[in-house]
């Protein structure tokens, strides 16, 4: 399947904008095959990786929702949307869907994973600074990413930089006092993540419709039934069009 700007283009469809996790591009979204009958999909990438990776690093959260901003509205004109990140990516999903209120243009929603969101209680975690060994054996934990990778040091020497840059982006930033966004939020979580029971969380950061929902596995549990989570996406979607 082709993402540049010869994707499919669906005249009525809702355009689906999707952000990327910590260390992932345009690519990452298992479950994006089964979504595009329903949306346009967009896959989203911040520089350095995918089809940017000529382009420097981005490590400032501010930044990166601004470059994530301006590729949004570069293609958007008056067509409904949805905004989808996972990780990072719903961090950056909820600062960016807030920037696009302030310029008139509501989201229909905004769904969110692999997160409970910002929490005022949340220890700050600085571990993009840790030393090279001991930061990918936290990438471990999380998972997502193949075995295989850890043991080729030129896979490795790639990965590092962009790893670092994204982990500083997810943790150096202050949104727990953001604003609420007037859009609904959907959020979802792997039942196995250690803080699943408190995704209500995100109910705080939307001024409407707040809804969540659970799958099987930990940080990245897309993987284990992408099919799954894209029903629960479109089934959230078709929600709020019938209450329309």
């Amino acid at each position: 399947m082709k993402f540049d700007s010869d994707i499919k283009s669906y005249k009525s469809a809702t355009k689906l904008f999707l952000i990327h996790f910590a260390g992932g591009s345009c690519y990452s979204f298992p479950f994006l095959k089964f979504l595009t009958a329903k949306f346009e999909v967009i896959p989203l990438e911040l520089p350095g990786r995918g089809r940017r990776v000529k382009e420097e690093l981005v490590n400032d959260f501010d930044q990166a929702a601004d470059d994530i901003l301006k590729q949004i509205m570069a293609v958007l004109k008056d067509e409904i949307f949805v905004i989808y990140g996972h990780s990072m990516g719903a961090l950056l999903a909820l600062t960016v869907s807030k920037l696009l209120e302030n310029v008139n243009k509501q989201a229909q929603c905004v769904i969110v994973s692999g997160t409970p969101g910002p929490r005022s209680h949340a220890p700050k975690t600085n571990r993009y600074q840790l030393p090279d060994e001991a930061f990918f054996n936290e990438v471990k934990k999380l998972g997502g990413l193949p075995d295989e990778l850890f043991d080729e040091p030129d896979l490795m020497a790639f990965y590092l930089p962009i790893l670092k840059a994204d982990f500083e982006v997810a943790e150096q930033n202050d949104l727990v006092f953001h604003p609420k966004v007037t859009c609904p939020i959907f959020a979802m979580m792997g039942d196995e993540e250690e803080c699943v029971n408190e995704i209500h969380n995100w109910e705080n950061y939307t001024s409407a419709y707040f809804n969540q929902k659970t799958f099987p596995g930990g940080h990245f549990f897309f993987n284990n039934s992408p099919e799954d989570i894209a029903q629960a996406i479109i089934e959230f979607h078709d929600s709020l069009e019938k209450s329309a």
